[in-house]
């Protein structure tokens, strides 16, 4: 029996009253083996991934926090669709409506999603196969999702386990809820006690930000038209597949180049719209080393996006100094005080903060108008029925907040950039689209 970890609960109420799977997408040139024998293959690959054989087991009293409990892969979890016009432009609108729905870890914490014979892809085949690892992210993060995925499509024999996580046993399995009832009132004690010590952490930091030993915070920015108080209407997709030679600007990483041609075509497509904007903000996950027994582990950057500066280079090394300083505020031990309090919340708080959390609602300001995650997915010796890989992509998840989701997934020598918007805001992903493909043109061509 595996406790989740506060950030992983977290994850998992949130999945009760919004949509934060993960959705990873791999390109394969199409493999010639048929449907049973590519299934029979799949079947073993997860046989030998712990995190593919769990499902998550609710505490019914609300005095312990979920547990992770033995579950063999269901027939239910692989899911081969087929197209009426199998098609790049069909996949894309039937990936749309797959990012509308959720998995329920409490029984399946994965799904993957098969699609065949897919033609006018970005690949060069005639036909590809398209394999969607839909995931919950109580479960894992970015890197653990795109870590077991390897593990899936490769041959490697070793575990695409998170550290520290650990196959199960059922004779390990306890009635834990009697217990949970007794340690309330520690629990309570440990919270306030870690509470004033993050009192005394905030304070310091205050002092060392003011003495310029530690960058300011984040300013954050007033919502703009991307940022909506509404329900999510729908789900849209685009994938603009480049080379990573696109990305190669000196002494710059793929994500500051792939920020900074955001930066240029979120900026034009918002002027055509007529949306005047002093500012723009990403909000960018970073990951963060690994605590023990936690499998999310990472925290989302406010990063100024520096549209005031024209000049491509000017502008990524703009970008790329605050996002350091975003960084080097991020990881600073100081902020790990903040972690120990929620880390001692007892369940019932914890969950009755994540229930009443509002989540419909735009503050009155917010880390980025939209989400930029950027993840490096190794290199392409990934095979999928003895098929090679083509490409990679991801679609970070909708919100009231954030209406405009952008990928950046590396493999091989390829770097997608991936799109997902709610087509009540963003009615034109096409045209925002083209934005950026102009904008990776122009950011290229100026390194």
């Amino acid at each position: 029996m595996i406790p989740l970890a506060p950030p992983d609960a977290t994850m998992y109420w949130l999945s009760r009253r919004t949509r934060n799977d993960q959705f990873l997408l791999y390109c394969f040139a199409e493999s010639a083996w048929e449907n049973a024998r590519l299934h029979e293959a799949v079947v073993g690959r997860c046989a030998t991934i712990p995190e593919l054989r769990v499902r998550l087991c609710p505490d019914p009293t609300g005095l312990s926090y979920p547990v992770w409990v033995p579950a063999e892969p269901e027939p239910a979890q692989f899911v081969t669709h087929r197209l009426d016009r199998p098609h790049w432009s069909g996949l894309l609108a039937v990936l749309g409506r797959l990012l509308g729905t959720g998995v329920d870890a409490a029984r399946h914490p994965w799904r993957l999603h098969i699609f065949r014979g897919i033609r006018e892809s970005p690949a060069p085949d005639p036909a590809v196969t398209v394999v969607v690892l839909q995931i919950s992210h109580a479960l894992v993060d970015g890197r653990g999702a795109s870590r077991i995925a390897r593990a899936l499509f490769t041959d490697d024999p070793g575990t695409a386990a998170t550290p520290g996580i650990r196959p199960l046993s059922r004779s390990r399995l306890t009635v834990r809820a009697g217990r949970a009832g007794l340690t309330l009132p520690l629990d309570i004690t440990r919270t306030v006690r870690r509470g004033l010590a993050a009192g005394r952490a905030r304070a310091e930091l205050a002092e060392l930000t003011a003495a310029g030993r530690v960058p300011q915070a984040a300013p954050g920015y007033p919502p703009g038209v991307l940022n909506v108080p509404s329900e999510v209407s729908g789900h849209v997709v685009g994938m603009l597949v480049c080379r990573t030679a696109d990305f190669r600007m000196p002494g710059r990483s793929v994500t500051v180049v792939g920020l900074t041609a955001i930066s240029f075509a979120l900026q034009r497509y918002l002027r055509e719209r007529g949306a005047q904007t002093a500012a723009l903000g990403a909000q960018v996950p970073m990951a963060i080393p690994p605590r023990s027994g936690v499998r999310n582990n990472y925290r989302s950057l406010g990063v100024d996006l520096a549209i005031g500066e024209e000049d491509p280079v000017r502008r990524a090394a703009a970008i790329a100094a605050n996002l350091a300083a975003r960084r080097e505020r991020a990881v600073h031990p100081l902020l790990g005080a903040q972690d120990a309090v929620t880390a001692a919340l007892p369940p019932l708080l914890l969950r009755r903060d994540v229930r009443n959390y509002p989540i419909d609602s735009v503050p009155e300001r917010i880390t980025g108008h939209t989400v930029v995650s950027s993840v490096d997915r190794g290199p392409a010796d990934l095979h999928f029925g003895a098929a090679p890989v083509r490409f990679t992509g991801g679609f970070p998840a909708l919100g009231s907040v954030m209406r405009l989701t952008h990928g950046i997934h590396g493999m091989g020598d390829t770097v997608t950039l991936s799109l997902h918007a709610d087509p009540a805001v963003v009615p034109d992903l096409d045209t925002y689209a083209e934005h950026l493909r102009t904008a990776m043109r122009d950011v290229s061509g100026a390194s």
